[in-house]
């Protein structure tokens, strides 16, 4: 059994989007009492910290409907029914940023929002980075900016909140941590 397990009773979508549907479940709390819980379903995402060989983060400025402005990000995208991860993260990258990597290696898969989400990102490393002969192809409502950024750069960001979303400041932290173990 799983600690604190909440066994669902009943489940009732409520809404089914384009990117998230949205159900509320009723659940049996650990203590026999019952409880409902409002869940996001959602594909799940890549994210990619991609990295040029001057140890220069590729990252994209967007607006955010969500917050009501722009942040910087890693390029990222949401998995394709029937896609592997890697192969999204390969096409996002190149999507978002006009470039290809060499190398994609898997750093870590997380959970973005566990409280009322199922959304999983899995974050990858893209090394040995090279400008594709199409460049960056945007979709019709996608509109970035790129740019490239040393670690102290994108830490900065982090300090003012031009970064301000988890993935981003993940990758941030975790490429800070690799690459100074490198020197």
């Amino acid at each position: 059994m799983k600690k604190f397990e909440e066994k669902t009773i009943s489940s009732e979508r409520i809404y089914e989007g384009k990117i998230i549907n949205l159900k509320v479940d009723e659940v049996q709390l650990p203590n026999g009492h019952t409880s409902k819980r409002e869940l996001i379903e959602h594909p799940g995402a890549v994210a990619i910290l991609a990295i040029t060989p001057e140890k220069k983060i590729i990252m994209v400025e967007q607006y955010r409907k969500a917050l009501e402005r722009s942040i910087v990000e890693v390029p990222a995208g949401k998995l394709e029914k029937g896609e592997a991860p890697e192969m999204t993260a390969m096409r996002e990258l190149e999507e978002e940023t006009g470039y290809t990597a060499d190398s994609l290696q898997l750093i870590q898969s997380f959970s973005t929002s566990p409280g009322f989400a199922d959304e999983v990102i899995h974050l990858f490393l893209a090394e040995g980075l090279k400008k594709s002969e199409s460049g960056a192809v945007l979709d019709d409502d996608e509109f970035v900016e790129l740019m490239e950024v040393s670690i102290e750069e994108a830490e900065e960001m982090m300090s003012d909140e031009r970064i301000y979303d988890a993935k981003t400041a993940f990758a941030v932290l975790w490429a800070k941590q690799r690459f100074s173990n490198e020197n």
